[in-house]
């Protein structure tokens, strides 16, 4: 029996991730076919890698130096795929994850361009609010995550993306935008856009202030159009309702602060797929930003 790399790779992922099941579900592969890699690596190496018991696996003092040595090997893997390999040849699962903001954005000019680039990966796509891709994230269920950024862990690397101004908007059939007589519809409770919105509105309205939170922006969006609520939403995002006479801005006294994000993704290992991904989205981004409405 001869050690692969495919027995180093999934050596890596058990480890990193600290379980058969785990790094199964990231290699795409049975958590029987994990074992017997590893069982495999560990005859061929004639030592244990990993302490076995109840809760995560440990690695012993072997699996950690092999560790090392599996991480410059997944390095040098990369480096090929970057310096030799064509792009369109790439294969594998590129999971990603958006908020609601991008999907509707930029975020279908994205796919396309990755599509084009990297013909034979498949996507598995996520569309949520950003507490729920951070955590997806750095639990290792994501390759990478466009959401209100950056994420403050040493072991992500966050690209700058355009951010989207706020602007209020309320129905052409109701002329009311009074906060104190009007509800003002936001984002979902769980986001910062909200909370710094609402620390706002209650020093500015006070206890008469009434909230609705949503996750979702054109439900938001109609039911501004519907005349139930108004809110604060990026001009792009709200360019259909305007345009259709639905919707119109108003001045509400203040502007909230505009929505930054970030394309973010683990540095560790290094994916140069990943890597060059994020730069294609800041790239996407930056075009549609350049030719819609601020």
């Amino acid at each position: 029996m001869v050690m692969t790399f495919d027995q180093i790779r999934t050596f890596l992922w058990v480890a990193r991730l600290g379980g058969f099941r785990k790094a199964a579900e990231r290699l795409n592969l049975s958590q029987p076919a994990v074992s017997t890699r590893i069982s495999n690596l560990e005859h061929e190496l004639r030592v244990a890698l990993f302490e076995r018991g109840p809760g995560e696996l440990v690695l012993t003092k072997h699996g950690t130096l092999l560790l090392s040595y599996a991480e410059q090997m997944l390095f040098v893997e990369e480096e090929i795929k970057q310096r030799v390999a064509n792009p369109s040849e790439a294969e594998g699962l590129f999971r990603v994850g958006a908020s609601e903001t991008i999907a509707q954005a930029w975020l279908p000019d994205f796919l396309k361009a990755f599509s084009e680039q990297y013909p034979r990966v498949n996507v598995d796509l996520t569309v949520d609010i950003s507490i729920n891709l951070r955590a997806a994230l750095l639990e290792r269920k994501l390759d990478m995550a466009f959401l209100m950024g950056p994420i403050s862990e040493f072991s992500v690397e966050n690209v700058a993306l355009p951010p989207f101004d706020l602007h209020w908007y309320r129905s052409t059939m109701n002329a009311q935008t009074d906060l104190s007589k009007i509800p003002v519809i936001s984002y979902s409770s769980q986001t910062r856009p909200y909370r710094e919105l609402m620390s706002e509105l209650s020093r500015r309205v006070g206890p008469k202030l009434r909230v609705f939170a949503s996750a979702s922006l054109s439900a938001s969006l109609k039911m501004i159009a519907a005349g139930i609520a108004v809110g604060p939403y990026p001009r792009a995002l709200a360019n259909d309702f305007l345009e259709s006479g639905q919707i119109v801005e108003f001045d509400a006294g203040f502007q909230p602060q505009p929505l930054a994000f970030t394309a973010s993704y683990l540095s560790e290992p290094r994916s140069f797929l990943v890597e060059n991904s994020a730069e294609m989205a800041r790239a996407v981004a930056l075009a549609w930003d350049e030719i819609h409405p601020k």
